[in-house]
């Protein structure tokens, strides 16, 4: 047997109960004779409440001790997770992630992993302990600072583990029994997806679907390394993310599968940048300033430009919590580049269908947009790459707009609905 990486989630560790209910799983593994890793995240809404006690005592924490602070609660995890399994008749060895040997770039809040060098953990496996490692962080390279990898970043410690350590498999545990067709909350009838291409879930996950996390995805299809998305609270397969040779879905082909599912993001924002002179650079100089504001942008719309007054307007979608920061950004540049306005909608979400079949598939789009149509739903800005066609829509539509895509595309299925266990989905 080879070595297994398990990843628990918040929900997953929420209480002392969970925790033992944790302990019993990883055990269990141990004794099917697999050498385990795991990885874990903070107890429920650890993280959050830490951040709400650093805004109590400043409104604007430096990076450095922010990172510190919120470290914390993951190595509450695998402290108190190891202790357990130590009741079990096992011995569990914890790891903060500077000790996992996760070393990466100095940004902190958003760091990512530069190498793994896990010889400690190698060690613990070679004496037969179970190794649990504090997810979400790691050790800068060059200031030797604690840092963390941003939301979701366990499930990238969890993979980037796993390919150091050549694992068999990364099993990354929530609170759903799999990825499905739909965010179940929305669509109850969503169907669990037995398996999905890196490339497919890469557009789940960049569209929307927090089941996994974008860098987590990226990082495993880079290094081939499998992961099977779980339910740590029932024993039910969930679904495995592979490379697309390996994607069979119950005997149907790829091009049979049209679309896999459907993803949605409620933290969008849109800003419109009114009058822009319609010359050479000037969209060049807007959109160098959203990236030296460290700003990932989505969505760009550029109108044609007035015959009379050869001005244009151009309209970008970002992360909603980046709003405030691009538009300051922006509005630096008003004199240089000499635009009219800005104008920031906050009430915007994201719904897009992704499948590898429509490569091959004429009409998916109109079939798309007509089922949004018939849904009432108006649609703001459009776009699309070879496996996904997105939407900007307003917020209160969102729902609206999901359940009519899964609809259009048959995506549902008539058997039990769905089961959250959890309440985040992660």
């Amino acid at each position: 047997m080879g070595i297994v990486v398990q990843k628990y989630g918040g929900s997953s560790v929420a209480d002392a109960t969970s925790i033992k209910r944790v302990a019993q799983r990883i055990v269990a593994t141990k004794k099917a004779g697999h050498d385990v890793v795991v990885v874990v995240s903070a107890m429920g809404d650890t993280t959050d409440e830490l951040i709400d006690l650093a805004s109590q005592v400043a409104p604007l924490p430096p990076g450095r001790e922010l990172d510190m602070l919120l470290t914390a609660g993951e190595r509450i995890s695998m402290a108190v997770l190891a202790m357990s399994i130590g009741t079990l008749g096992q011995e569990a060895r914890s790891f903060t992630g500077s000790q996992a040997g996760v070393i990466t770039d100095s940004e902190h809040g958003r760091a990512k992993i530069i190498d793994v060098t896990p010889g400690r953990i190698e060690a613990a496996l070679a004496e037969g302990a179970i190794a649990i490692v504090a997810g979400f962080q790691g050790v800068s390279q060059t200031t030797k600072d604690i840092t963390t990898l941003g939301r979701g970043g366990s499930d990238t410690t969890a993979v980037a583990l796993a390919a150091a350590l050549d694992a068999d498999v990364c099993e990354i545990y929530t609170d759903v029994d799999g990825i499905f067709t739909a965010d179940p909350r929305i669509v109850p009838n969503a169907r669990q997806i037995p398996r999905i291409s890196y490339e497919e879930m890469l557009e789940m996950a960049a569209n929307g679907a927090k089941i996994l996390h974008l860098r987590c995805v990226e990082y495993a299809r880079r290094n081939d390394m499998p992961i099977h998305v779980r339910s740590s609270f029932s024993d039910k397969t969930g679904t495995w993310v592979v490379k697309t040779e390996d994607v069979i879905q119950e005997g149907h082909s790829m091009e049979q599968a049209i679309i896999s599912g459907v993803a949605h993001d409620r933290s969008e924002a849109k800003i419109t940048v009114v009058g822009v002179p319609d010359k050479v650079g000037e969209a060049a100089t807007i959109l160098q300033a959203l990236a030296d504001a460290q700003i990932n942008i989505d969505m760009i719309v550029q109108n044609v430009s007035a015959a009379t007054t050869s001005l244009t307007d151009i309209s970008f979608t970002l992360p909603r919590a980046d709003g405030q920061t691009a538009m300051t950004a922006l509005a630096r540049l008003k004199d240089q580049v000499g635009f009219e306005q800005l104008q920031y909608d906050d009430s915007v979400g994201k719904v897009s269908i992704v499948g590898a079949g429509m490569r091959s598939s004429p009409g998916i789009t109109a079939r798309f947009f007509r089922a949004l149509a018939d849904a009432g739903v108006n649609i703001e800005m459009i776009s699309t790459s070879e496996i996904r066609i997105s939407v900007v829509v307003t917020e209160n539509q969102i729902d609206a707009a999901v359940n009519a895509a899964h609809a259009a595309f048959d995506l549902g299925t008539d058997e039990v609905e769905a089961v959250v266990y959890g309440g985040t989905g992660r």
